[in-house]
């Protein structure tokens, strides 16, 4: 497979294997999120974001498996330095209780939980960020990110924004606020307050999201000594995505995210910023917050990193052993390798450079096409959504594009969102536009 050259090919979506294997699947699957019936084939050729189902059909993927392939398809960054080591078993260990050094496997070595550390606090280092706390999820991340919150801040109270998903582990679905089928029957963290999320292209008071006040913000008022009904030294944490992922790749206004930081400074809050879609150059920036005027005191990473990661200052996590801990915490020595190989692909390859270049054109792209039932187009680098007029349009898209060969998720009620590699090629990106114009054309007509 060429990626130069190669484009998407469809006889049939989903193919009759890949009907089969969905319904061996479900034969003994909980029910979960699955959006269609692609089943991937690691044995068929792919690269970029090229694919190939068991069926011979060939893919454009811009999920990157919701951002947690963020290279791709068999990336050489990853790809050729994997071959370099004769993996051994186990590659994931009680990491709590052994350390793992891989300086004796291969040329360069294999990096394993210490090194993936040491780079996550070189790419923290600019908001004094030092310790890492490694886990196997986005969700653990979290969890963790809020226990030290509240273990280090010794307060009571959480604050959440609408539009907000965090993860699904109990304490992570108490933070969020984007659908009720998330959280509805299941017991909740208390004292977590919501408050609106501004995106609003102004972000002026008055502009009409709820955040602003006459004079002031809901936040600035919430915490007010005099005025408001929470101490703002009984705050815990302020928990925020520096882009809104499952709410809807909601982007917020830059005088929300000023008056946030305004707040945070004035009342030394503790804010945590999940970065678990945002982070890790999706957005243009090795983190959505670099983009904004906060100071995270934690991040929560994921996903793209392929391990989570709770990162924040040593003196912020508990001084007691086994306050935060798993057996599995720091162990999975594959996943810590490729970590380490997709930070150090972004760092050489310029590759938030390329999101933001990218990005741009993909936007330019999809707007200048003026797309019936269209109504925003929006994003941060290659954290890209298309909003649809009403949810059945956008479903209606989605399926479209994916019997032309690209695939894409919803997100929000009404948003499509795309996350292509974050080394896509311009001539990539006009394809995928090409095609996701051609199908909402197609539903319109």
């Amino acid at each position: 497979m060429n990626r130069e050259t190669t484009t998407p090919t469809v006889r049939s979506m989903p193919g009759e294997r890949a009907r089969k294997w969905a319904k061996r699947h479900h034969d003994h699957a909980a029910p979960s999120t699955y959006v269609y019936d692609f089943v991937w084939d690691p044995d068929a050729e792919a690269v970029g974001p090229f694919c190939t189902d068991i069926d011979g059909n060939v893919l454009m993927d811009f999920t990157s498996h919701v951002g947690a392939a963020p290279l791709g398809y068999n990336n050489p960054e990853i790809v050729e330095r994997l071959r370099e080591f004769d993996l051994v078993d186990p590659l994931t260990i009680a990491g709590q209780d052994f350390y793992v050094s891989g300086e004796n496997v291969g040329e360069r070595g294999l990096p394993g939980p210490t090194e993936l550390m040491e780079r996550l606090t070189e790419h923290t280092g600019h908001y004094g960020l030092d310790t890492v706390f490694l886990s196997n999820t986005g969700a653990e991340a979290v969890e963790n990110a809020i226990k030290i919150s509240y273990d280090h801040t010794r307060g009571e109270y959480g604050i959440t924004f609408e539009g907000a998903f965090h993860g699904r582990t109990l304490g992570a679905l108490s933070l969020n606020r984007s659908k009720a089928v998330h959280r509805r029957h299941y017991p909740s963290i208390s004292d977590i307050h919501d408050l609106p999320f501004c995106t609003e292209t102004d972000g002026e008071r008055g502009c009409g999201c709820g955040f602003f006040t006459e004079d002031s913000s809901k936040l600035r008022e919430l915490l007010d000594p005099e005025r408001g009904h929470v101490a703002a030294d009984d705050v815990a944490y302020l928990i925020m995505e520096p882009v809104q992922g499952e709410g809807g790749y909601r982007v917020p206004s830059e005088a929300f995210m000023a008056e946030v930081a305004s707040v945070c400074a004035e009342h030394d809050l503790h804010l945590v910023a999940d970065e678990i879609q945002a982070g890790v150059g999706r957005t243009g920036e090795m983190w959505g917050s670099d983009h904004f005027p906060i100071e995270p005191d934690v991040i929560a990473s994921a996903k793209a990193l392929r391990v989570g990661a709770t990162i924040s200052r040593e003196e912020v996590f508990p001084d007691e052993q086994a306050r935060i801990s798993s057996t599995w915490g720091a162990g999975d020595i594959l996943g810590s390798a490729q970590g380490v190989f997709t930070l150090d692909a972004i760092d050489e390859q310029d590759l938030l450079a390329n999101a933001t270049q990218r990005g741009r054109q993909a936007k330019e792209r999809i707007r200048d096409a003026g797309i019936d039932g269209v109504v925003d187009v929006r994003g941060l680098g290659l954290m890209l959504a298309v909003e649809f007029e009403t949810k059945t349009l956008r479903e209606d898209v989605i399926e479209a594009a994916l019997k032309r060969g690209l695939l894409t998720l919803g997100c929000g009620h009404k948003t499509l969102r795309l996350l292509p590699p974050l080394d896509v090629t311009e001539r990539e990106i006009d394809l995928a536009c090409d095609l996701l114009v051609d199908a909402a054309t197609s539903v319109n007509s």
